[in-house]
């Protein structure tokens, strides 16, 4: 595996301040939550330690690991959460980053094992169809290896399901985790879908009986944006 003090500093940098977007965006309190990224060809993820707050972090802090959970480098230990991160990143071979947080409308949905329905065009912007949730953990899998089974509980769930369409999952019981092509879009889809499981309690709030979008309005706003002939935005 190449050692790059570039590629260290960059990956840091960049996973230090996606990090930082979450108090920002007001998905976290204390040091709930975490976010890393992965270098694939230098095989190298950067994660956010264990425990530390948001206002005393710096790039120096972001912890270097391999994909088998050995620190490369760094005077931290990673988030407890990292076995769940390395799964993902196991298993999802094209996304760059995750973020996982305990944001209370996702979270709410989380606790309650529901999915949370496409119910309008704003959740089809960005996530094509529902937003999947996890079958909750048995107790064996919550004694043994609790965090890499939540991982496996992750990808179990992502069976029939494209990563790509959906960037985002419920762990029943627990929380929200979102990925994407780099650190800072794994974030921008928890704000997403924060927001949208914010709207979603509002929906059926208002009417109970409220049912999904119909599938042409679903299509023609997720694939205007991310099909092969998407239109939406500057080329």
């Amino acid at each position: 595996m190449p050692d790059s003090p570039i590629m260290h500093e960059q990956i840091r940098k960049a996973v230090c301040r996606a990090n930082m977007q979450l108090p920002a965006h007001n998905l976290v309190i204390y040091s709930w939550g975490n976010v890393s990224a992965i270098d694939r060809e230098a095989g190298v993820v950067a994660i956010k330690p264990s425990g530390v707050e948001y206002d005393s972090l710096t790039p120096e802090k972001i912890v270097l690991l391999d994909l088998d959970g050995n620190i490369i480098d760094g005077d931290f230990n990673p988030s407890s959460d990292t076995p769940t991160h390395l799964e993902l990143y196991r298993s999802f071979k094209n996304i760059g980053a995750v973020c996982h947080t305990h944001a209370p409308a996702a979270t709410a949905w989380a606790q309650a094992c529901r999915e949370i329905p496409c119910f309008g065009t704003t959740h089809a912007d960005f996530y094509y169809g529902p937003v999947p949730t996890t079958e909750p953990m048995m107790e064996n899998a919550i004694k043994n290896d609790y965090e890499l089974n939540t991982g496996k509980a992750i990808v179990q769930r992502f069976a029939d399901l494209d990563p790509a369409e959906v960037p985002a999952v419920l762990v029943a019981n627990h929380g929200p985790f979102t990925w994407g092509q780099d650190a800072a879009k794994a974030v921008e889809s928890m704000v997403v879908l924060e927001q949208t499981a914010k709207m979603a309690i509002d929906t059926i709030t208002i009417n109970p009986q409220q049912g999904p979008i119909n599938k042409a309005l679903l299509d023609k706003h997720y694939l205007r944006k991310h099909g092969k002939n998407a239109y939406y935005g500057q080329k």
